[in-house]
């Protein structure tokens, strides 16, 4: 046939013409976000398209095989290009339980649809070309390609091969902790059943019989590292035995914790054109205890793993919110034990309380009540509906009422105001950016945001100040994660645009902490390196709440109490990354080839030998929380 001259004789094949559209993409894949190409394992990502497209010629009726090949491409085109601005949003591989966010996706699509580029579109250029080939053949009644079989024992031969070369490398490779090292080398389809294959045989096997038997592992395994440098390791009873400084001063006090959205420490005593970025978080430093080494620790769930970790000091899992995946668990957390010394405790949110299953966690956390979206007036501020000064003027009524009732209380509010993508109204700007120079950039669009933030921050202090509440609580101010994002914004440029040195992991990470006590005037500003788990003890402290006394089982320490520190970072950065008092360390496929930079300096590090503990033994405590989750009850159980 005339059709069989013009079209080459394998490329008739829909198993090959689709296997190797899909091969191409994965090929792109790399390109969007590796910014090379790593041949070997761009051959495991060709064994993995071989076995899926040859299920397909192996397994389906001839008549069913064309749509079911186009399927795979269009799906496949879709995962593909999920992934893609997944990466450019969180700089992490997007696996099946990112599904569990897709939910959440219209509630952000502004900041979703920033992440979208001319470019991401090109995993669909093929379907649009056949699209137009068929039209027109249509359209001028050219016969169609009619396909051709490669024989059942050939396919069969090609599929086993393309099976065995994926199970091998996923068997030699899937230990890798790097999670983009394993993808890269696994191939992108590999990685996911690489995932899967691990997901399935953590869920059968749990180290703890009870959480008892939990609690006492985990305390031998911190005992290893001596918090506090004067002690010996492994000196549990001398770490204990001094009386831990302001135990219990502000015991039965009101705690007043605001959570703010993608507050990064940088902005704090930061100007822009001769104005102070955030005048109120300015004046509040200065007055209080002022953390200025701590950094974000989230996890897949982003904002609501900062409340679950603020109120837990439990890591997130990384794979998974924390929300959605331990939101029917009984946790152990901040409000459960003030409850126990007769606390009544709130938490307010704008947005409606489904989104990142909050509806789940604030149960699990044990929160008495909770105000979302029907309990403020909507001032249309942005996607999330109110702005921060509603959600503080209901919360000051709120907390009115409360604390009319005789008891004290824990009230959180998470803010949303400062959200990405920093689009806020004209007419809620607090400071005008006259320099050309932040036109059109999303520091600029941040720097607006977080002023108005810091603003809206203000009018609440002023309320707690007018309403007398100001005089009996502690005020807990933290940001939640990041704001600017790296796909936007390179560290070189924004060194230059904001004048200070910027990087791209210490700096994006250190979020400010920030604890006001009843009566203070003077502050004091801690430099002892910190995270987002160390929050909740260091509060638990001045409130007079001992863990150990309660048998509260924590991650975090108290920071005004230790002279060292070792935590793990384990989703916007690969698993076995942590902070000490001196590095950030990002490990490579294991802690030899892993990089490290001085948190101070910016500065590589190249002798690595001194920090090689604290590595095993951050990835000990990752592993020992996460088996902890899985012996927490059942919220049904209770």
């Amino acid at each position: 046939m005339k059709s069989e001259r013009v079209v080459p004789f394998l490329w008739k094949s829909m198993f090959v013409r689709i296997s190797l559209l899909l091969w191409l993409k994965l090929i792109i894949l790399r390109v969007f976000i590796y910014h090379k190409i790593v041949w070997s394992g761009a051959v495991l990502d060709l064994a993995s398209v071989i076995a899926a497209a040859g299920a397909i010629e192996l397994l389906l009726p001839r008549r069913a095989k064309r749509a079911a090949f186009w399927g795979l491409n269009i799906l496949g085109s879709l995962i593909l290009f999920a992934a893609t601005l997944y990466y450019t949003h969180f700089g992490s591989i997007v696996t099946y339980t990112s599904l569990y966010g897709l939910k959440q996706v219209l509630q952000v699509s502004s900041s979703v649809k920033r992440a979208m580029h001319p470019e991401t579109y090109i995993f669909f250029a093929d379907l649009a070309v056949f699209a137009l080939l068929w039209l027109v053949r249509r359209r001028r009644k050219l016969p169609a390609w009619s396909g051709i079989s490669l024989g059942k024992a050939s396919m069969s031969a090609v599929v086993l091969i393309a099976v065995t070369v994926s199970a091998l490398s996923i068997r030699a490779e899937g230990k890798v902790r790097n999670e983009l090292i394993r993808a890269e080398k696994l191939g992108f389809f590999n990685y996911q059943s690489s995932f899967v294959l691990e997901a399935w045989e953590n869920s059968r096997e749990t180290r703890f019989a009870d959480t008892a038997q939990a609690a006492d592992i985990i305390a031998k395994i911190q005992s290893k590292f001596p918090y506090n440098s004067t002690l010996a390791e492994g000196d549990e009873e001398a770490e204990t035995a001094a009386p831990p400084k302001l135990f219990g001063s502000q015991q039965g006090k009101n705690v007043i914790v605001v959570q703010m959205e993608s507050l990064q420490n940088f902005t704090i005593g930061y100007s822009v054109d001769g104005q102070p970025l955030t005048p109120v978080l300015n004046e509040l430093a200065k007055e209080s205890y002022y953390f200025k080494n701590v950094y974000q620790q989230i996890g897949q769930g982003n904002t609501s793993d900062a409340e679950f970790m603020f109120n837990t000091s439990l890591y997130p899992v990384g794979s998974i919110p924390m929300s959605t995946g331990y939101g029917n668990r009984s946790l152990p957390s901040l409000p459960k034990l003030l409850k126990q010394d007769g606390y009544a405790t709130a938490t307010f949110h704008v947005n409606d309380v489904t989104f990142w299953d909050r509806d789940k966690l604030y149960p699990a956390l044990g929160f008495d009540r909770f105000f979302d979206k029907p309990s403020y007036t909507n001032d249309q501020f942005n996607a999330f509906g109110a702005s921060d000064e509603q959600l503080y003027r209901t919360g000051i009524a709120q907390l009115t009422a409360l604390s009319a009732g005789g008891s004290p209380f824990y009230a959180q509010f998470v803010s949303s105001s400062s959200h990405h993508p920093f689009v806020i109204p004209d007419d809620k700007k607090r400071i005008r950016l006259s320099d050309n120079r932040y036109a059109g950039t999303q520091a600029g669009e941040y720097l607006e945001a977080v002023s108005y933030a810091d603003y809206a921050l203000g009018t609440f202090i002023n309320q707690l100040k007018a309403t007398g509440l100001w005089d009996r609580s502690i005020l807990v101010v933290y940001g939640d994660h990041s704001g600017l994002k790296p796909q936007y914004n390179e560290p070189e440029e924004l060194s230059e645009l904001l004048g200070i040195p910027y990087h791209e992991y210490v700096t994006r990470f250190n979020v400010p902490f920030i604890v006001h006590v009843p009566g203070q005037t003077e502050g004091e500003t801690i430099d002892q390196v910190g995270g987002q788990l160390d929050m909740m003890p260091t509060v638990a402290n001045l409130l007079g709440i001992s863990f150990a006394d309660r048998g509260y089982v924590h991650f975090g320490h108290d920071l005004m109490n230790i002279q060292r520190n070792v935590f793990g970072i384990r989703y916007y950065l690969p698993t076995g990354s942590f902070i000490n008092d001196d590095i950030l360390f990002i490990p490579g496929e294991g802690f030899e080839d892993g990089q490290a930079v001085r948190l101070d300096t910016h500065e590589p590090v190249t002798d690595l030998a001194p920090y090689k503990k604290d590595y095993y033994y951050t990835m000990a405590l990752e592993k020992a929380s996460d088996e902890y989750m899985k012996v927490l009850p059942k919220r049904d159980s209770e």
